[in-house]
């Protein structure tokens, strides 16, 4: 019989004890048994996970990775179980939430700490990077997407969407002069994403009719967060998410500009996530919990 499962459980127990007789021990088997469960495991994929010597036990560069993937998987199998045996038993376990630095450090780490608290036994871990990333490969439970969504086979949970806005620093109008119309771009440093190359220009209402302007990048960002500290910096005119510039635009230290042109678009904020028929406990408390938590700022709706 396929034992997979199994041969998991004992190859975690040798990775956490450190030797075949101390996994032995906590699993109540004997240490040829161990023996016999790592040698068929590893015969099953093809490579070594355990370096064995006459005086020490460690696990190898593909067995490291395997007791991270495997990890994740036993504590779904254990909460499936859980579920079965108590309905009502609390979230728990490892929950892994990518987003963009920008929806990270404006909306969603303020509001973590009431998760944490409603939830104890759920540990979050936060990865903030504004590098598009797959789901499976990150082994992300729940990634925040702005913007269009690719047909990539997740299911999507709309969280709000964004206003867009162009906004400078005082310090830079004043500098630079107020643009009054948007062919005046032209003689200022616009601000522009180098992930973004393709989209080397802004749209804008003129005559009532939507006119894509070309504008002339100053300065490039690898990230939302790096373009708007450029243009709290005096750097420039950027085209931004209300989301990330609401408490920047309340401070004062960045103004709206061409307000009157604005063509209103907006980016829709999305919770992606692997959709199964039975959904992690942690995984839908999550999402339960931006739905009914989340503080857009102004200019931004559900």
């Amino acid at each position: 019989m396929d034992n997979r499962l199994g041969d998991m459980q004992i190859f975690l127990a040798v990775a956490q004890s450190g030797s075949f007789a101390g996994a032995a021990r906590a699993l109540r088997l004997t240490p040829s048994a161990v023996s016999r469960a790592i040698s068929r495991l590893e015969t099953r994929i093809g490579v070594q996970m355990v370096s064995r010597t006459t005086r020490a036990l460690s696990l190898t560069a593909e067995g490291e990775v395997y007791r991270e993937r495997v990890s994740g998987l036993i504590a779904e199998v254990d909460e499936v179980e859980r579920g079965f045996m108590a309905h009502e038993e609390a979230p728990r376990g490892p929950l892994r939430v990518n987003a963009s630095v920008p929806f990270g450090t404006q909306c969603l780490l303020p509001i973590l700490p009431r998760f944490l608290v409603r939830y104890p036994a759920v540990r979050v871990e936060l990865a903030l990077a504004d590098e598009l990333v797959d789901l499976v490969e990150a082994r992300a439970d729940v990634a925040i997407r702005i913007g269009p969504l690719r047909d990539t086979g997740l299911k999507a949970k709309k969280l709000g969407r964004s206003a867009m806005a162009l906004v400078a620093s005082p310090a830079y109008l004043a500098a630079r002069g107020v643009p009054e119309h948007p062919r005046d771009l032209a003689r200022h440093a616009c601000l522009q994403f180098s992930f973004r190359r393709s989209l080397d220009s802004w749209p804008f209402r003129i005559d009532g009719a939507l006119v894509q302007r070309p504008v002339e990048a100053a300065f490039l960002g690898n990230s939302g967060e790096v373009v708007r500290l450029m243009a709290v910096a005096g750097g420039g005119i950027a085209r931004l998410g209300q989301f990330h510039v609401a408490a920047d635009l309340a401070a004062g230290r960045l103004v709206e500009v061409l307000g009157d042109f604005n063509p209103g678009d907006h980016e829709e904020i999305h919770a992606l996530y692997v959709g199964h028929q039975r959904m992690a406990s942690r995984i839908r408390a999550f999402l339960d919990f931006l739905e009914e938590d989340l503080e857009l700022p102004q200019r931004i709706s559900r």
